[in-house]
């Protein structure tokens, strides 16, 4: 563990580096939530309590989203794309023959990227969020630890679905569509662009079941206080079961790719 714990500290001193990139990422994000949060603030001036949310929760869930997006890495990116480009190479195989876990070895360096980002990229949108609008902050001093446990769980499912695209390069020539795609889905099916609670009738009950649901629409809830009790381990389990079924898809898919290694091209 000791070694799992030094790859995700340099997970996060890697990404601290680049500091015009986290810079440029705050602004981005900030302007971005301004302009979402005014969107919304039309949207719910015509329809109040849209989706069970009052307009100050439905802006909370706007800054919540700018402040998770590049740490739950809701558009890709991270060991992503550094990972289909060792497949295609062939490094791969030397990462195979290293004394560790191949798909710990890289959650714990994206725990540690997800850790400089929520810090770097998230709580500065989050306060200039809370200056401008009114915002429904949690009531409970604990809410905010079941909100982190509940994104740590939410990047745990996050990773698990993007090791899943990444390990379809062993198959693809080029994986950059399906990571396109993947990058599509989780915006939508999180809740990125509108509250899951929001969708109608039954393509908001699947759009709720789906594990994208987990990375953000699931912590959102819970620094909202909408799961309490048993709801909040309901809301657990949840993101638990998914982060179960999807690492064990993901090692699934992994034994199935490493039974042979083939460098693309001979």
């Amino acid at each position: 563990m000791r070694l799992y714990a030094a790859v995700a500290v340099s997970g996060f001193k890697r990404y601290s580096t680049y500091r015009i990139a986290t810079v440029a990422g705050v602004f981005t994000n900030t302007v971005f939530g301004f302009i979402i949060a005014y969107t919304y603030t039309a949207l719910w001036d015509e329809r109040p309590h849209l989706g069970g949310y009052d307009l100050s929760q439905a802006l909370t869930f706007v800054w919540l989203g700018q402040a998770l997006l590049a740490a739950t890495a809701l558009m890709g990116g991270g060991f992503q794309e550094e990972l289909q480009e060792r497949i295609r190479s062939g490094d791969i195989a030397v990462d195979l023959y290293r004394p560790v876990d191949l798909q710990l070895w890289w959650l714990a360096g994206d725990l540690g990227r997800a850790l400089f980002q929520l810090l770097g990229r998230g709580v500065v949108p989050m306060l200039l969020g809370a200056l401008a609008f009114r915002l429904t902050l949690p009531a409970s001093p604990l809410t905010w630890l079941w909100f982190l446990v509940s994104v740590t769980l939410g990047v745990c499912v996050g990773f698990a679905v993007r090791y899943l695209v990444a390990l379809a390069a062993f198959w693809l020539l080029d994986g950059a569509g399906l990571s396109m795609l993947s990058g599509l889905l989780c915006l939508f099916f999180s809740g990125m662009i509108l509250p899951l609670h929001v969708f109608p009738g039954r393509l908001g009950e699947v759009a709720r079941a789906l594990p994208w649901s987990a990375i953000l629409q699931v912590p959102a809830d819970v620094f909202l206080e909408e799961h309490r009790g048993t709801g909040l381990l309901w809301a657990f389990g949840f993101q638990t079961a998914w982060a179960v079924v999807l690492f064990a898809a993901g090692r699934l898919l992994q034994s199935v790719a490493t039974r042979k290694v083939v460098v693309q091209g001979g």
